[in-house]
Protein backbone atom coordinates (compact mmCIF):
# COMPACT_ATOMS: atom_id res chain seq x y z
CA UNK A 1 0.00 0.00 0.00
CA UNK A 2 2.82 2.35 1.00
CA UNK A 3 4.42 1.41 -2.22
CA UNK A 4 1.42 2.44 -4.82
CA UNK A 5 1.25 5.68 -2.24
CA UNK A 6 4.47 6.63 -3.33
CA UNK A 7 4.42 5.77 -6.97
CA UNK A 8 1.15 7.42 -7.51
CA UNK A 9 2.38 10.79 -6.10
CA UNK A 10 5.71 10.03 -8.01
CA UNK A 11 3.72 9.50 -11.18
CA UNK A 12 1.45 12.79 -10.36
CA UNK A 13 4.75 15.00 -9.69
CA UNK A 14 5.94 13.83 -12.89
CA UNK A 15 2.67 14.95 -14.47
CA UNK A 16 2.23 18.09 -13.31
CA UNK A 17 6.49 18.90 -13.87
CA UNK A 18 5.63 18.48 -18.13
CA UNK A 19 2.40 20.67 -17.65
CA UNK A 20 4.69 22.92 -15.79
CA UNK A 21 7.40 22.97 -18.85
CA UNK A 22 4.88 22.77 -21.25
CA UNK A 23 2.94 25.71 -20.00
CA UNK A 24 6.09 27.80 -19.61
CA UNK A 25 7.16 26.85 -23.07
CA UNK A 26 3.97 28.66 -24.52
CA UNK A 27 4.14 31.34 -22.37
CA UNK A 28 7.73 32.02 -23.57
CA UNK A 29 7.58 31.40 -27.15
CA UNK A 30 3.98 32.74 -27.76
CA UNK A 31 3.86 36.96 -28.47
CA UNK A 32 0.07 36.68 -27.32
CA UNK A 33 0.98 35.87 -23.61
CA UNK A 34 3.17 39.15 -23.29
CA UNK A 35 0.16 41.19 -25.56
CA UNK A 36 -2.12 39.87 -23.23
CA UNK A 37 0.30 41.29 -20.29
CA UNK A 38 1.23 44.71 -22.17
CA UNK A 39 -2.25 45.45 -22.26
CA UNK A 40 -3.95 44.60 -18.65
CA UNK A 41 -0.53 46.73 -17.30
CA UNK A 42 -2.39 49.28 -19.74
CA UNK A 43 -5.94 48.89 -18.84
CA UNK A 44 -4.93 48.86 -15.42
CA UNK A 45 -2.77 52.02 -15.32
CA UNK A 46 -5.42 53.87 -17.31
CA UNK A 47 -8.63 52.59 -15.24
CA UNK A 48 -6.26 54.21 -12.20
CA UNK A 49 -5.76 57.55 -13.83
CA UNK A 50 -9.47 57.89 -14.58
CA UNK A 51 -10.60 56.66 -11.37
CA UNK A 52 -8.66 58.89 -9.48
CA UNK A 53 -9.24 61.95 -11.23
CA UNK A 54 -13.03 61.11 -10.90
CA UNK A 55 -12.18 60.61 -6.62
CA UNK A 56 -10.31 63.56 -6.77
CA UNK A 57 -12.88 66.41 -6.10
CA UNK A 58 -14.75 64.58 -4.06
CA UNK A 59 -14.14 65.92 -0.43
CA UNK A 60 -13.70 64.12 2.36
CA UNK A 61 -11.63 66.40 4.94
CA UNK A 62 -8.19 65.27 6.34
CA UNK A 63 -9.81 63.21 9.07
CA UNK A 64 -11.34 61.59 6.44
CA UNK A 65 -8.62 60.98 4.01
CA UNK A 66 -6.66 59.55 7.33
CA UNK A 67 -9.50 56.78 7.54
CA UNK A 68 -9.51 56.25 3.90
CA UNK A 69 -5.83 55.21 4.02
CA UNK A 70 -5.47 53.14 6.67
CA UNK A 71 -8.06 51.13 5.76
CA UNK A 72 -6.86 51.08 1.99
CA UNK A 73 -3.81 49.87 3.17
CA UNK A 74 -4.95 47.16 5.38
CA UNK A 75 -7.38 45.72 2.45
CA UNK A 76 -4.66 46.07 -0.18
CA UNK A 77 -2.13 44.16 1.45
CA UNK A 78 -5.06 41.42 2.80
CA UNK A 79 -6.51 41.19 -0.88
CA UNK A 80 -3.24 40.87 -2.44
CA UNK A 81 -1.59 38.50 0.05
CA UNK A 82 -5.46 36.55 -0.48
CA UNK A 83 -4.67 36.36 -4.15
CA UNK A 84 -0.88 35.63 -3.33
CA UNK A 85 -1.84 32.49 -1.95
CA UNK A 86 -4.26 31.40 -4.07
CA UNK A 87 -2.01 31.37 -7.19
CA UNK A 88 0.98 30.23 -5.13
CA UNK A 89 -1.43 26.93 -4.77
CA UNK A 90 -2.62 26.68 -7.99
CA UNK A 91 -1.53 23.78 -10.00
CA UNK A 92 -3.87 24.37 -13.56
CA UNK A 93 -1.00 24.67 -15.64
CA UNK A 94 -3.26 23.00 -18.56
CA UNK A 95 -5.93 25.76 -18.18
CA UNK A 96 -6.74 28.58 -20.33
CA UNK A 97 -4.33 30.49 -17.79
CA UNK A 98 -1.90 27.65 -17.44
CA UNK A 99 1.01 29.56 -19.08
CA UNK A 100 0.01 32.76 -16.53
CA UNK A 101 -0.18 30.65 -13.77
CA UNK A 102 3.66 28.96 -14.30
CA UNK A 103 4.84 32.08 -15.29
CA UNK A 104 3.70 33.26 -11.78
CA UNK A 105 5.69 30.76 -10.08
CA UNK A 106 9.04 31.07 -11.52
CA UNK A 107 8.59 33.81 -8.68
CA UNK A 108 10.19 31.24 -6.20
CA UNK A 109 12.78 30.15 -7.91
CA UNK A 110 14.10 33.04 -9.64
CA UNK A 111 14.21 35.46 -6.32
CA UNK A 112 15.96 38.58 -8.15
CA UNK A 113 14.03 41.18 -10.19
CA UNK A 114 15.75 42.63 -13.06
CA UNK A 115 16.89 46.86 -11.97
CA UNK A 116 14.37 48.67 -13.61
CA UNK A 117 12.95 51.78 -12.81
CA UNK A 118 10.42 52.11 -10.06
CA UNK A 119 7.47 53.37 -12.70
CA UNK A 120 9.17 50.40 -15.10
CA UNK A 121 8.62 47.90 -12.36
CA UNK A 122 4.93 49.36 -11.31
CA UNK A 123 3.62 49.32 -15.26
CA UNK A 124 5.24 45.99 -15.97
CA UNK A 125 4.12 44.03 -12.68
CA UNK A 126 0.63 45.42 -12.73
CA UNK A 127 0.71 43.27 -16.03
CA UNK A 128 0.16 40.15 -13.97
CA UNK A 129 -3.01 41.37 -12.37
CA UNK A 130 -5.72 40.40 -14.36
CA UNK A 131 -7.88 40.13 -11.35
CA UNK A 132 -7.25 44.04 -11.16
CA UNK A 133 -9.16 44.66 -14.55
CA UNK A 134 -12.21 43.61 -13.08
CA UNK A 135 -11.99 45.28 -9.43
CA UNK A 136 -11.45 48.61 -11.67
CA UNK A 137 -14.16 48.38 -13.95
CA UNK A 138 -16.45 47.14 -11.19
CA UNK A 139 -15.32 50.60 -9.16
CA UNK A 140 -15.84 52.77 -11.81
CA UNK A 141 -19.33 51.35 -12.45
CA UNK A 142 -20.27 52.26 -9.20
CA UNK A 143 -18.53 55.22 -9.50
CA UNK A 144 -20.60 56.36 -12.59
CA UNK A 145 -23.92 55.16 -10.98
CA UNK A 146 -23.94 57.05 -7.69
CA UNK A 147 -23.55 54.31 -5.77
CA UNK A 148 -20.48 55.00 -3.68
CA UNK A 149 -20.72 57.39 -0.89
CA UNK A 150 -17.21 59.90 -0.65
CA UNK A 151 -15.76 57.32 1.74
CA UNK A 152 -16.11 54.56 0.29
CA UNK A 153 -15.12 55.83 -3.22
CA UNK A 154 -11.75 56.82 -1.56
CA UNK A 155 -11.10 53.64 -0.36
CA UNK A 156 -12.00 51.87 -2.96
CA UNK A 157 -10.08 54.09 -5.57
CA UNK A 158 -7.03 53.64 -3.38
CA UNK A 159 -6.99 49.42 -2.75
CA UNK A 160 -7.23 49.70 -6.82
CA UNK A 161 -4.03 51.79 -7.15
CA UNK A 162 -2.55 50.63 -3.69
CA UNK A 163 -3.04 47.30 -5.70
CA UNK A 164 0.40 47.76 -8.30
CA UNK A 165 2.62 50.05 -5.52
CA UNK A 166 2.34 46.53 -3.75
CA UNK A 167 4.09 44.89 -6.87
CA UNK A 168 6.50 47.71 -6.02
CA UNK A 169 6.95 47.01 -2.84
CA UNK A 170 7.82 43.33 -3.28
CA UNK A 171 9.91 44.37 -5.82
CA UNK A 172 12.27 46.25 -3.03
CA UNK A 173 11.69 43.57 -0.80
CA UNK A 174 13.82 41.63 -2.90
CA UNK A 175 16.09 44.09 -4.96
CA UNK A 176 16.90 47.05 -2.82
CA UNK A 177 19.05 47.04 0.31
CA UNK A 178 18.96 50.91 0.38
CA UNK A 179 18.69 52.81 3.56
CA UNK A 180 15.52 54.62 2.61
CA UNK A 181 14.51 51.09 1.90
CA UNK A 182 15.52 49.76 5.10
CA UNK A 183 13.81 52.22 7.03
CA UNK A 184 10.84 52.50 5.34
CA UNK A 185 10.15 48.69 5.59
CA UNK A 186 11.06 49.12 9.49
CA UNK A 187 8.37 51.55 10.19
CA UNK A 188 5.77 49.09 8.18
CA UNK A 189 5.13 51.01 5.03
CA UNK A 190 6.30 49.44 2.61
CA UNK A 191 7.27 45.38 2.79
CA UNK A 192 10.44 44.49 5.54
CA UNK A 193 12.86 42.29 3.47
CA UNK A 194 13.07 40.31 6.71
CA UNK A 195 9.69 39.55 6.93
CA UNK A 196 9.09 38.72 3.49
CA UNK A 197 12.42 36.52 3.32
CA UNK A 198 9.77 34.08 5.47
CA UNK A 199 7.87 33.46 2.97
CA UNK A 200 10.36 32.23 0.61
CA UNK A 201 12.43 30.14 4.03
CA UNK A 202 9.78 28.70 5.27
CA UNK A 203 6.33 27.63 3.93
CA UNK A 204 2.95 28.61 3.51
CA UNK A 205 3.62 32.11 5.06
CA UNK A 206 3.62 35.81 5.23
CA UNK A 207 1.70 36.06 1.67
CA UNK A 208 1.36 39.98 2.14
CA UNK A 209 2.53 42.03 -1.05
CA UNK A 210 2.14 45.60 0.36
CA UNK A 211 3.66 45.94 4.30
CA UNK A 212 2.48 42.45 5.68
CA UNK A 213 0.89 43.98 8.56
CA UNK A 214 -1.94 41.38 7.64
CA UNK A 215 0.43 38.31 7.66
CA UNK A 216 -0.92 37.04 11.02
CA UNK A 217 -4.76 36.57 9.35
CA UNK A 218 -3.17 35.23 6.27
CA UNK A 219 -1.04 32.59 7.97
CA UNK A 220 -4.03 31.61 10.09
CA UNK A 221 -6.08 31.03 6.51
CA UNK A 222 -3.10 29.39 4.81
CA UNK A 223 -3.18 26.85 7.52
CA UNK A 224 -6.89 25.99 7.37
CA UNK A 225 -6.69 25.90 3.39
CA UNK A 226 -3.63 24.84 2.22
CA UNK A 227 -0.72 22.54 2.91
CA UNK A 228 2.02 24.49 1.72
CA UNK A 229 3.76 25.39 -1.70
CA UNK A 230 6.98 23.68 -1.07
CA UNK A 231 5.94 20.26 -1.41
CA UNK A 232 3.66 20.86 -3.96
CA UNK A 233 3.75 23.77 -6.79
CA UNK A 234 7.37 24.51 -5.70
CA UNK A 235 8.60 20.95 -7.01
CA UNK A 236 6.55 21.10 -10.23
CA UNK A 237 9.46 23.40 -12.14
CA UNK A 238 12.01 21.11 -10.72
CA UNK A 239 13.36 20.26 -13.93
CA UNK A 240 13.00 23.84 -15.57
CA UNK A 241 16.07 25.33 -15.98
CA UNK A 242 16.65 27.95 -19.45
CA UNK A 243 19.88 29.43 -19.73
CA UNK A 244 18.53 33.15 -19.48
CA UNK A 245 16.98 32.06 -16.29
CA UNK A 246 18.88 34.72 -13.93
CA UNK A 247 16.40 36.86 -13.26
CA UNK A 248 13.44 38.46 -14.24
Amino acid sequence: MENCRVECLSQELSEKQIQFNNAMQRYRSLARYQVFNFAVSSANVSLQACLLYLVWPVSIGPVGQAVAIVISVLLTDFINGLVHMMMDNNDRYDSIFGPFIANFHLHHKVLQYKKRPLPVVYFNETGSKIWLVGYLLFVLLLFKMGQLQPLAAHIFVYVGILSSLAEVSHYLAHSSAAPLTLFLGSLKLILPKRHHARHHLQDNQNYAFLNGMTDPLLNLLARGWYPGYKKTTDTHYAFYAPDDLESR
